[in-house]
């Protein structure tokens, strides 16, 4: 049986062993102490029980599991779901850094709303090479099902605290998605309870590491339609299918913009705005690709000239 207000905290981990001390020690030392560290390593080149080993995770019950092949990121997450003990369980990615506070803010939002409530997320701040290249403030709360759907962004899994109870009614992580796995798993919490955000960027995401270029073909050649059609009929069922099929564009057009296929970001974002002829951020994505580098330079300047 889960603890009362205990958590659970699961960490998928694969190939990253830059990072993983710092996710681990920022689990590890949170102002509200997690009951349980559930680390699942998804057959990394190099296990990471020896890391484990090194860290000081005094008063913290850690449990590892390896995968004896690799499974992704969402068998990982579905892995560590599967074991933890927690009231709550909360994620956290091998290369994202917790604030000390966290888990405490978020317990505090839980225990301070009302019982429709069963997730809290928080805000995130991206840094790529030491410097803060964007700050995503959460201001969507309640019945969240019809925000999302027409682009509300709850922000990733490491931000994201569940009630147990939730997940193992909503079922886990959709092992289909090689992205956008916490947006479809969004989707279906949000069927089940209301959410409340914690207006704080206590999550750190570092970037520079990342490969963005090859995600471009997999969101659109799988995830895309994936979503798309899992959730087409609850879209329909809200009255916001232009809305929801836009949203989902634009996502496709900011990766594009991101990998540098400028053409194939004008042509998503073009295709988002006949769905949705008001939608600003579409429009403005299609203004940072039109120009290829040059405007996509500017676009970043002006963004980062107003944070």
């Amino acid at each position: 049986m889960a603890d009362d207000h205990a958590v659970s905290v699961v960490l998928p981990t694969y190939g990253r062993p830059a990072y993983f001390e710092d996710a681990v020690k920022s689990v590890v030392t949170q102002t509200y102490p997690a009951v349980e560290l559930v680390v699942v390593d998804d057959c990394s080149p190099e296990p990471v029980a020896p890391l484990l080993d090194g860290i000081d995770t005094d008063g913290v019950d850690v449990t590892l599991v390896r995968h004896e092949e690799n499974r992704g990121a969402a068998a990982a997450r579905n892995t560590g779901i599967d074991a933890v003990r927690g009231r709550y369980v909360a994620f956290i990615d091998d290369d994202d850094v917790w604030l000390e506070t966290k888990l405490e803010r978020q317990l505090a939002a839980m225990n301070s709303s009302g019982p429709n409530v069963g997730a809290v997320y928080t805000g995130q701040r991206y840094v790529d090479d030491g410097r803060t290249t964007n700050v995503r403030t959460p201001t969507t709360s309640g019945d969240v099902t019809e925000a999302m759907l027409r682009g509300a962004s709850l922000n990733p899994f490491s931000c994201m605290l569940v009630e147990k109870s939730v997940v193992d009614t909503a079922g886990g992580v959709d092992v289909r998605f090689p992205s956008w796995q916490d947006r479809e798993w969004y989707f279906r919490l949000s069927l089940h309870t209301e959410f409340a955000a914690v207006p704080e960027p206590l999550v750190v995401r570092r970037m520079g590491h990342e490969q963005i270029s090859g995600d471009y073909e997999t969101k659109r050649d799988v995830s895309y339609p994936l979503l798309l059609n899992k959730h087409l009929d609850l879209a329909r069922e809200y009255g916001c299918e232009g809305a929801f099929r836009a949203t989902l564009l634009r996502s496709l057009a900011g990766t594009a913009l991101d990998s540098g296929r400028y053409r194939d970001a004008v042509r998503h974002a073009l295709a988002a705005v006949r769905h949705r002829p008001t939608y600003g951020l579409a429009w403005m994505t299609m203004a940072a690709a039109v120009g290829g580098p040059v405007t996509h330079d500017l676009a970043k300047r002006v963004n980062r000239s107003v944070r």
